[in-house]
């Protein structure tokens, strides 16, 4: 997809995203981060791709010290207009380079809603490992929630599917897959009576074990997998919530 970077997806979609995403509900998250906040070391927390805040803000209001980078200031600025999202500190960038504007270091650094596989090459997801590793205090933990990808969805490596289709307009999902670069291009297409609306997205997708070896690189271990954020066992498909670790 050409003329696609960092903040492409967010600087076309922030004006939808929270709609179009509402069954993507973040209370599990916001719970199971929680919960691993407080097992682990004191510190400050980091969300990559923060996004609107749907996962920041509930955390923030539950009293933990939160900041945020994103490279989309569209995305930013649905957030900062929600209650208590003006509090936040986001820093705009690259998550690749986790850089918060400060020296910072973090008891945790999380990214959500397979966000990461934003980062369209294998060399920036490594050096976003790296980076997260080196922002870590000792003990601290990386969290990623990640698809699964399910190859049968996709003959001659492209699917068009109907996200939803109601009495006045129908969202299509049109996705070309590239094996070799393990890349999904693809479309948001609403169509309605005002029109025709495309929001392009665009992913570098990685296997578990894929990440496991990134992690490894980096000096990480991994600490857990689920199947999602209640601790489900992970079956190898679907989606993943991975912990991985510091060495203290």
């Amino acid at each position: 997809m050409r003329n696609y970077g960092p903040d492409t997806y967010g600087e076309t979609n922030a004006d939808v995203y929270d709609e179009w995403h509402a069954d993507l509900d973040p209370a599990d998250a916001v719970r199971c981060l929680e919960e691993l906040i407080k097992e682990g070391p004191a510190g400050p927390v980091l969300e990559l791709a923060v996004g609107t805040g749907r996962v920041t803000i509930p955390l923030a209001e539950r009293g933990i010290d939160l900041r945020g980078v994103d490279a989309s200031e569209a995305m930013v600025a649905i957030m900062r207009a929600k209650p208590g999202g003006d509090r936040i500190p986001v820093t705009s960038g690259d998550m690749a380079d986790v850089d918060p504007g400060t020296d910072d270091q973090f008891a945790m650094i999380f990214v959500v809603f397979t966000t990461f596989f934003f980062l369209m090459t294998q060399e920036e997801q490594i050096r976003c490992f790296a980076n997260v590793a080196r922002r870590l205090v000792p003990g601290g933990r990386f969290v990623l929630e990640c698809l699964v990808p399910d190859m049968a969805r996709y003959q001659r490596n492209q699917s068009v599917d109907a996200h939803r289709v109601d009495h006045d307009h129908v969202r299509l999902v049109a996705v070309r897959h590239d094996p070799v670069d393990q890349r999904f291009d693809g479309q948001h297409i609403l169509i309605s009576d005002a029109g025709i609306r495309l929001a392009p997205v665009s992913m570098r997708y990685a296997w578990p074990s894929e990440l496991d070896l990134m992690a490894r690189l980096a000096g990480l271990e991994r600490r857990h997998r689920w199947g999602g954020w209640r601790g489900e066992p992970y079956l190898g498909s679907g989606t993943h919530v991975t912990v991985y670790e510091k060495p203290a």
